[in-house]
């Protein structure tokens, strides 16, 4: 069966934390634990989400118990934000603390008691306090936003957002970003000489290949070149030429993020694959194998 809903794939521009100092981030990220993987008792946490007409997502969040406060939820963004006004409410910042740094007011790199959408509730979570420019600017326009929820909030759920409903689904799936603030002062403090790649390898097989395309690269999705008979893929209805477009609700736009999706399956986990197939899009169980 099929539906005729399109599910729009959009890349949230991620608003730089500080103009002309940080381009790219390349965080380190702590593997998955074993033990926390997804089990039937991770009910999904579904977020009303507030759609505004600069086409960000706002929704209510509470810090350390205090709120709610307004904040974008940026799927680009690296870390979680709060300005100087929150911070001090919340208590994060003493109300006397000054800005570690004059630029932009910022309060620099903390860590919050709690942070809490709806139902998802996180500790100990890494935040930038700083009075960003841009979220500044949409607050004036727009209404009070005080901040970003980013990286380590969503990185630790499975996440589906529904523009018709206006809805985010959340649902743990067991993984522990690390803090990504440390990982830029880290990279920043060795220089800018060359670091070995970080590698990362399938927990499972699955029996097939992809390739990127050469002249579509805007088009969701990589493409399947073969799959190998009586694999975990043949067996699910894999075939070559289907355009791969998400395992297990992670993203598949490139070889990295393909590796990256299987590598977080266990063996024996059945998950679906989204493929397009013949121009509609077809849902596929896969169940990867355990390796020799």
């Amino acid at each position: 069966m099929t539906t005729n809903t399109k599910m729009t794939h959009i890349r949230w521009p991620f608003l730089i934390l500080v103009a002309g100092t940080i381009a790219t981030l390349g965080t380190a990220q702590t593997p998955r634990d074993p033990g926390a993987e997804q089990t039937g008792d991770d009910k999904p946490i579904v977020v009303p989400f507030e759609l505004l007409r600069s086409r960000h997502m706002a929704v209510q969040v509470k810090v350390n118990g205090k709120g709610p406060y307004r904040l974008i939820f940026d799927t680009g963004a690296p870390t979680n934000l709060i300005n100087n006004k929150l911070a001090k409410e919340a208590g994060v910042l003493k109300k006397d603390e000054k800005p570690a740094i004059p630029l932009f007011g910022m309060g620099g790199a903390k860590v919050l008691d709690s942070l809490e959408i709806s139902g998802a509730k996180l500790e100990k979570v890494p935040v930038m306090v700083m009075d960003h420019p841009t979220v500044t600017a949409i607050s004036k326009a727009l209404g009070p936003i005080d901040g970003l929820v980013g990286f380590p909030f969503f990185a630790r759920y499975k996440t589906t957002v529904d523009y018709q409903k206006r809805e985010l689904t959340f649902v743990p799936n067991g993984y522990q970003p690390a803090d990504p603030l440390k990982g830029l002062m880290e990279k920043l403090s060795r220089g800018s000489g060359k670091q070995p790649a970080a590698v990362v390898g399938p927990a499972a097989l699955w029996g097939f290949t992809v390739d990127e395309a050469k002249d579509d690269d805007d088009e969701a999705g990589v493409t399947v070149t073969s799959v190998l008979a009586g694999s975990a893929a043949a067996e699910g209805g894999l075939k070559p030429g289907d355009r791969l477009l998400t395992i297990d609700g992670r993203w598949t736009d490139t070889l990295a993020d393909t590796l990256r999706a299987t590598s977080l399956v266990k063996p024996g986990r059945t998950v679906e694959v989204v493929v397009r197939r013949d121009g509609k899009e077809v849902k596929l169980t896969v169940t990867p194998v355990k390796g020799f």
